[in-house]
C-alpha cells in the first residue's frame, strides 16, 4: 500500500476534494433551473403537470444544493491559493450561501403552502426562484473564473510541469503541424525519350504493304 507523507497527504486529499465539489456542483444547479423553469410554465400555462415537476425538482436541487456547500467549505480550506483566487473564493462562497438560503427557504414555503397557495402568491414565490437562478449563474459563473483563469485547485508543482510542457510545443502528424509533403515529381520536365529499339522481333503479316517501323 503506498503511504504518504503529511504533505503529499494533504495535497492529494485537496485534489480529492476539489473533485468532489465540481462533481456536486452540476446536478443541484441544473435541477434548481430546472425547476424554476417548471414553475414558470405552471404559472402561465396553469398545468398541473408542471407544477408537480416543479416541485420535486425543486426539493432535490435544494438538498443537492445544501451538499455541493458543504463539499465547497471543505475544498476551500485544503486547497493552495493566492490572493486572487482567495477574493474570489470570498465571493463565490457568499453567493452559494445567497443561492442556498434563497432555494431552501422557496422549498421550505412551497412545501407548507403547496396546495393552499393562490395564483397571486404563486406568482410571488416564481419573482423569488427567479432571483435565486440568477444568483446561482453569478455563482457558478465566479467558480468557473477561479478554475480555469486563476487554476484554483491546481498545485503549483502540477502548474510549473504544465507550464514546462506547453513550452516545449509537440507536433501533430502530417499537414497539421506544417509540415511540407513529400516533394512531388515536376510533371512539367519532359521525361527522356525512349531510346529507339535496335532489334525488332516484328514480323509483318504476307501481303501487307510496304511501310517503315
Amino acid at each position: 500500500m503506498l503511504l504518504l507523507n503529511g504533505d503529499a497527504a494533504a495535497t492529494f486529499l485537496g485534489f480529492e476534494l476539489v473533485r468532489l465539489h465540481a462533481m456536486l456542483n452540476d446536478l443541484p444547479a441544473a435541477l434548481l433551473i430546472v425547476a424554476v423553469a417548471f414553475e414558470a410554465l405552471h404559472v402561465f400555462t396553469k398545468r398541473e403537470g408542471f407544477r408537480y415537476a416543479s416541485f420535486w425538482t425543486l426539493m432535490a436541487g435544494a438538498i443537492g444544493a445544501a451538499v455541493a456547500v458543504l463539499s465547497g467549505l471543505q475544498a476551500e480550506a485544503s486547497i493552495e491559493h493566492g490572493t486572487a483566487i482567495h477574493e474570489l473564493m470570498e465571493r463565490h462562497e457568499t453567493l452559494a450561501f445567497i443561492t442556498l438560503g434563497v432555494f431552501a427557504v422557496l422549498a421550505g414555503w412551497r412545501l407548507l403552502r403547496e396546495r393552499k397557495m393562490g395564483m397571486l402568491e404563486r406568482r410571488v414565490a416564481l419573482i423569488v426562484a427567479l432571483v435565486g437562478a440568477g444568483v446561482l449563474y453569478t455563482t457558478g459563473k465566479l467558480g468557473g473564473e477561479m478554475v480555469f483563469q486563476h487554476a484554483a485547485g491546481i498545485s503549483t508543482d502540477v502548474m510549473e510541469h504544465e507550464i514546462q510542457n506547453r513550452g516545449a510545443g509537440h507536433e501533430h502528424e502530417g499537414a497539421e503541424a506544417g509540415v511540407a509533403p513529400a516533394a512531388m515529381p515536376d510533371s512539367t520536365v519532359d521525361a527522356p525519350a525512349a531510346e529507339p529499339d535496335t532489334v525488332s522481333d516484328h514480323v509483318d503479316p504476307p501481303g501487307a504493304p510496304p511501310h517503315t517501323h
